[in-house]
Order: structure tokens, then C-alpha cells, then sequence
């Protein structure tokens, strides 16, 4: 979310190798003009310890100044097209427009997290190889149901946006577990199924090797 939130996840991952891989962000509903350059030179100057830039992204729901969003989210998309580092994308009211301004910068890896918004830009983001992710939200949220029933398994990770709620209860990194299986269900795919290839596809979209029971 913002440089104290980086430095607690650089801790957590420092003390479980291999099994916590850090990413980095700033999230939009954090954004100050004052704390700009501050956050920026964080994650710049810790590049090689994450395996992703995220959550990054625009909110227009959210009384940030545009102009100062967009400003932010490009110098964050340029970090990651410099480092090689994949993106996860907060969008809320703004896909349009944070895809517009990834396929802009050519970014190769990007997730748009806990996608909800129009069908047609789906595809869209399909085609150029993103991926979306399934929340536990599945569970009431039609469009974000949609989204996922229309992707293939191929293009989906799973999250639990902890430790935001759901309908007044707080997501646990546990709660994988919900998004698993709402995305079995929606699909009619075994579990097992499911866990196996959103795993590769988290092991392809962060290039790390998870490490094995």
C-alpha cells in the first residue's frame, strides 16, 4: 500500500524464504502529492527483492486527482518495464483506462485483480496474454462471477485480498480455499484441477518455482 506496508512485507518475506515472495506497491488510495516521491524511491531502490509491482493502479471511485493517479501508476508501470517485473493492477472503476495504459508501455506480465468491469474489455485483456484473478467475492458479485466464467482456466490466479471484507467479514489468507472453490464450482472442474493450474499459473506469471511438500 505504501512505503510502511512495503517495509512490513520485505520483514515477512526476509523470514520465510521460499515460501513469502514480496510484492511491492502503492496503492492508489494511498496517494499524497507530498508522499510521491518518497514510496517511488522505496520500491526503486528495492527492485531486486520483489517479484512483482502491486497493488498499483488507478481508483476513480476515490478523490485522488486523476492526473495525479495517472502519473503515479506510469512511473510505477516504467519501474516494471525497466526491472522486468510483472504488474497487479487496481482498477476500480477505471479499466478502460489502466489498460489502455499498460498495452501503452508494452507491459508483457500484468493481473488485473479482482476484475469486475466489461465484458468486451475482458477479452480484450485475454488477448494480450494478462491474467485476471478470482476473489472470494465470487460468492455474491455477479460481474466478477462473469469475468471469471468467461476466462479460461489458464488466465486465472487466485487471491483473497486479505485482509480486506467480504460482506463484513475479514478475508484470511486462508480464505484461498473460498476462492478455489468458487471458481471449481463456477467452471465444473475438480478442485484438485484447479489448484494445480492456477498454481503453475502463478509459478509463470511471478517466475518463481514454489517449493514442494
Amino acid at each position: 500500500m505504501d512505503v510502511e506496508s512495503n517495509r512490513k512485507v520485505l520483514q515477512i518475506a526476509e523470514a520465510h524464504p521460499g515460501y513469502v515472495y514480496p510484492a511491492l506497491g502503492y496503492h492508489p488510495w494511498e496517494i499524497k502529492e507530498e508522499e510521491v516521491e518518497a514510496n517511488l524511491s522505496f520500491i526503486r531502490n528495492h527492485v531486486e527483492e520483489r517479484v512483482a509491482l502491486g497493488e498499483i493502479g488507478l481508483d476513480y471511485k476515490i478523490k485522488v486527482k486523476k492526473e495525479l493517479q495517472w502519473g503515479v501508476f506510469e512511473e510505477l508501470l516504467d519501474m516494471a518495464l525497466k526491472s522486468d517485473r510483472p504488474v497487479i493492477v487496481h482498477c476500480r472503476l477505471s479499466h478502460r483506462r489502466a489498460f489502455e495504459m499498460l498495452k501503452e508501455r508494452k507491459i508483457k506480465r500484468a493481473v488485473f485483480h479482482w476484475y469486475s468491469g466489461p465484458v468486451d474489455l475482458l477479452d480484450k485483456i485475454l488477448s494480450m496474454g494478462y491474467f485476471i484473478s478470482a476473489t472470494p467475492a465470487l460468492a455474491y458479485s455477479p460481474p466478477h462471477r462473469e469475468a471469471i466464467q468467461r476466462a479460461p482456466i489458464e488466465r486465472i490466479l487466485l487471491e483473497t485480498d486479505t485482509p480486506v471484507s467480504y460482506q463484513g467479514r475479514e478475508s484470511r489468507p486462508k480464505d484461498v480455499r473460498v476462492s478455489l472453490e468458487e471458481v471449481a464450482r463456477l467452471k465444473g472442474l475438480e478442485p484438485s484441477l484447479v489448484a494445480m493450474q492456477t498454481a503453475a499459473n502463478a509459478s509463470e506469471f511471478f517466475q518463481i518455482r514454489f517449493l514442494e511438500d
